[in-house]
């Protein structure tokens, strides 16, 4: 008994050392291939997150080989746990728009008139994120705003691959714009809004319904860091940014990937640019090219990129990145010309920041109203950390103007 108890404690401490030694390996990795630039809003914090992010991925990884779960399972269980209860100001319910499910924030103070409506898509890469996600954000969009938010729980890659997510999005919202009067909302107020891959869902939702006639227009849309194109990976805020977290270069192709076909197996074709052939990218270059980016935003580092062509293998597994519904800056400029009014917001340290800047440019090209908010110290994700100790000053500050 005693040899029996001598191996398990033998067995516990090898197992936490060599734990220790993962979790360590992963930090200095992080801290080895991370880059944190000097501009950036409280360094500190966003290191902080980011060794936060890589433990539990590597806390993720040694469960899914001892077989307790998969890394992706733990991963969203950290990221979805219920933290809150009630809200004095808002009545706050589960439900399902046809198959969808969604959670509705009413505020409980009356009105004498019907409210602003906001249908708000979650980021996470189409794979992360939920209901439990964006709790405190939605909350605070609702009270602060005195509108009715609600919060769309899509279906996530790689299980649910596209057009899923845009599927779920775009049925919940015609489901809403059908049924405002059941939740005080003047149809003709009614908004869609989304923070990076939910930006992407809220754009494609948005050009989708400019031309229906059969439905309430929106009134606007709130684009925060969105994804919108995966054409080039190699813009300039793809290169002077591709080690800033929380959005590692790599990682936002990775995501693209997951969502169009469930896997990464051409990433390496999609990070240098040989997954599109030549054509097609001269065809889309006068939308999607670094030509179109203000040179202030060139200052820090550009290299132009060569252009790569691709074999039809490839090209058969990622054809789908030319649908404007999964990349909604390639739409053709009838569509553009229809949208709402916009409000979007970039960040400085952002990979996903020029796709902001190239859809801010065709927008006002064809007429549509933009309002721009650049955070010059912000970082993709800067948002997300709200009302707690890792939030950050710069986030709130986006988030009050987006109110």
């Amino acid at each position: 008994m005693a040899v029996l108890y001598m191996l398990l404690v033998l067995f516990l401490a090898v197992f936490v050392a060599g734990f220790i030694l993962l979790v360590m390996g992963a930090i200095n990795f992080d801290f080895s291939n991370s880059e944190i630039p000097p501009g950036v809003n409280q360094p500190v914090k966003i290191r902080i997150i980011s060794v936060i992010f890589i433990t539990r991925a590597v806390v993720g990884k040694i469960l899914e080989n001892i077989g307790i779960c998969s890394q992706l399972s733990f991963l969203r269980y950290m990221q979805n746990r219920k933290t809150l209860g009630g809200d004095p100001k808002l009545f706050i319910k589960d439900l399902c728009f046809e198959t969808v499910p969604v959670r509705i924030y009413q505020p409980k103070a009356s009105s004498a008139s019907q409210r602003r409506g906001v249908m708000f898509f979650h980021g996470g890469g189409w794979v992360f994120g939920g209901l439990e996600t964006y709790e405190k954000q939605c909350r605070f969009m609702a009270r602060e705003s005195e509108s009715v938010v609600v919060s769309v729980g899509y279906r996530l890659a790689p299980e649910h691959k596209y057009p899923a997510a845009y599927e779920d999005c775009l049925n919940a919202t015609i489901h809403f714009l059908k049924n405002t009067e059941h939740y005080g909302v003047d149809p003709a107020n009614v908004i869609v809004c989304g923070d990076s891959a939910g930006g992407n869902l809220a754009a494609a939702v948005s050009q989708t319904l400019a031309g229906r006639s059969d439905l309430p227009k929106l009134r606007a849309q709130i684009l925060i860091y969105p994804g919108l194109q995966a054409l080039d990976f190699n813009l300039p805020s793809y290169q002077q940014n591709r080690g800033v977290p929380l959005l590692f270069r790599e990682r936002a192709a990775f995501y693209f990937l997951q969502y169009l076909n469930g896997n990464a197996s051409n990433l390496e074709e999609v990070l240098e640019g040989s997954h599109i052939s030549i054509d097609i990218k001269l065809n889309y270059r006068k939308w999607v090219s670094p030509d179109n980016i203000p040179e202030k935003f060139k200052v820090r580092g550009y290299k132009p990129h060569v252009l790569l062509d691709c074999t039809t293998e490839v090209y058969e597994t990622v054809k789908r990145f030319c649908e404007p519904s999964l990349c909604p800056l390639l739409a053709e400029d009838a569509v553009i010309q229809q949208l709402p009014e916009t409000f979007l917001l970039t960040c400085e340290y952002d990979v996903l920041r020029d796709d902001g800047l190239l859809y801010k440019k065709r927008l006002e090209d064809n007429g549509v109203p933009v309002t721009w908010y650049h955070l010059e110290d912000g970082f993709h994700g800067i948002m997300n950390s709200f009302n707690d100790w890792l939030s950050f000053s710069s986030g709130k500050r986006g988030l009050d103007n987006i109110m």
